[in-house]
């Protein structure tokens, strides 16, 4: 059984991938983003543990899509998940998300992104890994650019049966 198999790479790929925006979340936390660089966050809202205000679980009740630019504030980055302050029609919100619910991650000020396909503990009623939101939650002057360049989907690293 592919859930047996301590060597299960699918699952070794999707816990690396999804250490990527982890990493990126800590330097953000820990100094600022540099630069040009700028985070897109895609994330199931439904998901267990996703924290969201009953006003943005309302009018986001499948996927969300945040921008981490300027005008976040308190972002805290743990093992599971991260959670940030964000201005939503002129108010703050603190938005918790856990890593699992990621369903896409991109830098367009370094042209990268990441789409998570869902593990199996996700997969039932997650509606697969699409690309990121073209309604970004938060505004920011980069949010109507799409995230462009090297996007890895880890649907290329999966072993192909039969």
């Amino acid at each position: 059984m592919p859930g047996d198999d301590p060597l299960d790479y699918a699952r070794l790929v999707r816990e690396a991938l999804r250490d990527v925006p982890r990493q990126a979340l800590r330097v953000a936390a820990r100094e600022g983003l540099p630069g040009e660089h700028h985070f897109y966050l895609t994330f199931r809202t439904s998901h267990p543990g996703v924290g969201l205000s009953p006003g943005l679980r309302a009018r986001y009740p499948d996927r969300m899509t945040i921008v981490l630019q300027h005008q976040f504030r308190d972002l805290a980055v743990g093992e599971d998940a991260f959670s940030v302050t964000l201005r939503f029609g002129g108010v703050l919100e603190r938005v918790h998300v856990p890593f699992a619910a990621l369903v896409a991650f991109a830098d367009p000020g370094a042209k990268f992104g990441l789409q998570f396909e869902p593990g199996p503990e996700t997969a039932a009623g997650a509606g697969g890994a699409d690309a990121p939101s073209a309604e970004p939650a938060l505004a920011t002057e980069a949010a109507t650019t799409e995230p462009a360049g090297n996007v890895v989907d880890i649907r290329s690293f999966r072993r192909r049966d039969g």
